[in-house]
């Protein structure tokens, strides 16, 4: 059992600023949403912010970059850059449908392949680089952007390249003036380029995050290999378990007990996708998306994305793994990875956590407060009980762990409550409190 010390009353004025401005974002969001219930795949515009939705930037001095350097300064194939290749993409791909050509005019396109690979990128890079494209117009009057490399299907580049995957660019200006390219880098920083590198004399490299990588299409999962605790005291992988049954959980007073699993917010089994993976110093595991809420000491739940070696996470003690009376404490995570898993989960219990690999983990994701997003997602929790009792009814039997399975086949694909709720949530919410 975990015990919760009460909030010290230091600041009693901004606490209650604080919960009000809470209570009527939530009040928001569930009187927004409060409406005949009718699952509509219509409804599912995305599973968290869309792109653009930020403030712009204060106007301010730009500064050229200088030769090699490269913004993040971190490698690109970590979390604050552009993150792992996930392979590559031919022509026979199903990922090949994915790419997108650019027949931006304001764009030269080199093309030396003579089959327009170059003009094929992800939606992503498309976006950054149209961006790019009026940032060099507006900064060289009568000079146009020139793309150099896009996609590579003839395997020119290095083993884990972004450009077998249409994420990269390699951009120069259309009067190939070296002296402009500092500058030309810097743009490209702030059109939105996940990560910008001055690498060669000739060239600037640019790339950006996978679409599954990003908040608004993957929300918050687990890959399908993780274990989860189930009533019986067994232990099952996320991709067995069904809905109705009850799996391991901490409950609001810090007791574990078995909550039942009232939806999958996400599924599905044969995605890949990038996973952060914690490791704690008695050696438990926890892998799951960067934009997931993780309870830490002392900080309440934040996104797995800011868990920083150091930091406190609640463990189960190996010994109670199969109690519900079995005692959590904190331990420490030593390393923090970015891995790339297959199989998407993201389980929603009755009471918005699980023990995922014997860690506490919350159910949401996208907006960094436990509380709101449990509040947020009542409805759909009501919604569950009341046709639950009904189902029962009519049935005349009691419900049994499983049973939805061969009546109501779990679904795959983003819920479509979750993805309206994400949405919306970039409307009432304050930006700082959304994954970015």
């Amino acid at each position: 059992m975990v015990h919760h010390h009460h909030r010290r009353r230091g600041h009693p004025c901004a606490i209650g600023r604080r919960t009000r401005a809470s209570f009527l974002q939530v009040f928001l969001l569930i009187f927004t949403l409060w409406m005949p219930v009718l699952e509509n795949n219509g409804f599912a515009l995305a599973c968290g912010p869309g792109r653009g939705g930020g403030r712009r930037p204060a106007v301010r001095k730009l500064t050229p970059l200088v030769f090699k350097q490269h913004v993040p300064n971190v490698s690109e194939n970590t979390l604050p850059a552009s993150g792992l290749s996930e392979g590559r993409v031919s022509r026979d791909d199903s990922k090949f449908r994915d790419l997108v050509p650019n027949y931006n005019a304001d764009i030269i396109f080199k093309d030396e392949e003579g089959t327009g690979a170059d003009r094929l990128m992800t939606q992503r890079c498309k976006e950054k680089l149209n961006t790019l494209a009026i940032s060099v117009m507006n900064q060289w009057p009568g000079v146009k952007l020139r793309v150099t490399e896009g996609w590579d299907e003839e395997g020119k580049h290095a083993t884990d390249s972004l450009h077998y995957e249409g994420r990269a660019v390699d951009v120069t200006t259309s009067d190939r003036d070296r002296s402009k390219y500092g500058m030309l880098a810097r743009l490209a920083v702030e059109a939105g380029f996940d990560w910008v590198y001055y690498e060669s004399r000739s060239h600037i490299h640019c790339s950006v995050k996978s679409e599954s990588s990003s908040a608004g299409k993957s929300g918050g999962c687990f890959p399908g290999k993780s274990l989860v605790t189930t009533e019986d005291g067994g232990r099952k992988r996320l991709d067995e378990v069904s809905l109705g049954e009850r799996i391991a959980a901490l409950d609001s007073h810090g007791d574990v007990v078995y909550s039942e699993v009232i939806a999958f917010l996400d599924r599905a089994p044969s995605e890949r996708r990038q996973f952060i993976r914690l490791t704690t110093k008695s050696g438990r595991v926890l892998t799951l998306t960067p934009a997931h809420l993780v309870p830490v000491e002392n900080r309440s739940s934040i996104f797995a994305a800011k868990v920083q070696p150091g930091d406190r996470i609640l463990v189960s003690d190996t010994a109670a793994r199969n109690r519900t009376n079995g005692r959590l404490r904190w331990d420490s995570v030593v390393e923090t990875k970015l891995v790339l898993e297959e199989g998407v989960f993201a389980p929603l219990t009755t009471e918005g956590t699980l023990l995922v690999d014997d860690v506490v983990a919350s159910c949401y994701a996208v907006v960094d407060s436990q509380s709101v997003a449990h509040y947020a997602f009542l409805p759909l929790r009501i919604w569950n009980s009341v046709t639950s009792f009904f189902v029962q009814r009519l049935d005349d039997a009691p419900r049994v762990s499983g049973q939805n399975e061969d009546s109501q086949p779990t679904k795959e694909g983003v819920h479509w409550y979750a993805s309206m709720l994400y949405s919306l949530s970039t409307y009432v919410l304050s930006p700082k409190m959304i994954y970015n």
